[in-house]
């Protein structure tokens, strides 16, 4: 399957085309940016790819897309992909507006195209084990998890550490969606954010009801003293407690198989968890918990 890649930052330079490039059954025929210059170097360094100035000319050329933008961006142009009938891999979050994100997902139905959101942790295969036999399990009471990055951090040589948006949306918006992926196929959806409150910087506490009953605690930071960073979930239930499994695998490796999830979902016609669907779940929730923050 053509797949065409937007975008050409550091996360598409160091994830995506390194992944789209690597993939046995994907063909990786094109890059477009939003700066030229930058299309054609990431271009050049997979093998001289072509480069295309006009989007919708990428969008014609190739069955699929995967986006490597900041939210506000990506949603816009994945509407007009799936119109033209191109199949989605996005990237986390699927925008930062409800109203953006719907948008997506009514793109997606009317044009009948599959669509798969990169939440890491859902493409780790321990991660996505660990998940599916707690999700088969009853008698979960609540769960807390804490995402904490110190991207911030005054010594931080991240390459996202300038992101805009990152600096704009902070940890809610950035590791919050990896929270939520983690926690909502297990405990269900979130019936009501009970309390969202700010922490230091960045960091924000939140509250969360579930539909089956149980609660969570979520503390997400961009902000934290990098000793102190690191992702992490546990679950308490009748069977006892359990700890989220560590994942040694990179963000390549999961993006292959994310690349696998899309062609499964194209063949079968069946609809992956993680689809554009799941992912305006995840940023109705955080839009919310937004709007007890800044009410």
């Amino acid at each position: 399957m053509r797949i065409g890649l937007l975008g050409t930052g550091p996360w598409a330079e160091m994830a995506y085309a390194p992944a789209l490039g690597a993939h046995p059954e994907l063909e990786f025929a094109g890059v477009w940016g939003r700066r030229p210059e930058a299309a054609k170097a990431l271009a050049d360094k997979h093998g001289g790819l072509p480069v295309y100035e006009d989007v919708d000319a990428l969008f014609a050329d190739v069955e699929a897309v995967a986006v490597a933008l900041p939210p506000v961006v990506q949603a816009p142009l994945a509407v007009r992909a799936a119109r033209a009938g191109c199949h989605l891999l996005l990237d986390k979050p699927l925008a930062t507006d409800v109203g953006q994100g719907r948008a997506v997902v009514e793109a997606v139905t009317e044009a009948g195209v599959a669509s798969v959101v990169f939440f890491t942790a859902r493409f780790q295969p321990a991660v996505e084990a660990w998940i599916t036999e707690q999700a088969d399990s009853a008698g979960w009471f609540t769960a807390r998890a804490q995402w904490l990055g110190s991207l911030f951090d005054g010594d931080s040589d991240s390459p996202f550490a300038a992101s805009p948006w990152r600096r704009e949306k902070g940890a809610l918006w950035d590791v919050g969606p990896h929270a939520l992926s983690v926690l909502l196929p297990v405990l269900g959806d979130v019936e009501k954010v009970a309390a969202a409150v700010r922490g230091p910087q960045d960091t924000v506490h939140l509250v969360l009801r579930h539909i089956g009953g149980a609660s969570s605690t979520v503390t997400l930071s961009l902000t934290a003293p990098p000793a102190a960073s690191g992702a992490t979930a546990e679950l308490y239930g009748r069977t006892g407690t359990t700890l989220l499994p560590a994942s040694s695998d990179g963000a390549v490796p999961a993006l292959v198989r994310a690349g696998d999830a899309l062609l499964t979902a194209v063949r079968t016609g069946r609809p992956h968890p993680c689809d554009a669907a799941f992912a305006l779940r995840v940023t109705e929730v955080l839009a919310a918990a937004e709007g007890q923050l800044t009410g």
